[in-house]
């Protein structure tokens, strides 16, 4: 029988990582989708709630919490 030997890898302390920053577009996109599930909410409710919805999934499922601007 042939034995298992395990050669562990140190760490890379020498990887820089990049400055964090947001991108105004990512923003602006998810700002404009709730400003348009408000006008339809507030125009007539009953009626709009079907785009509502479909908007509400897009959100959903288009950017999770994992999502990030940053890319």
């Amino acid at each position: 029988m042939a034995k298992v030997f395990t050669i562990t890898a140190p760490p890379k302390l020498g990887i820089k990582r990049r400055e964090r920053t947001s991108d105004p577009r990512y923003v602006d996109g998810q700002r404009l989708l709730v400003e348009a599930m408000k006008y339809l909410a507030q125009a007539d409710p009953v009626q709009n709630r079907p785009a509502i919805e479909l908007i509400s999934e897009h959100v959903r499922t288009r950017f999770r919490m994992s999502d990030s601007p940053l890319g």
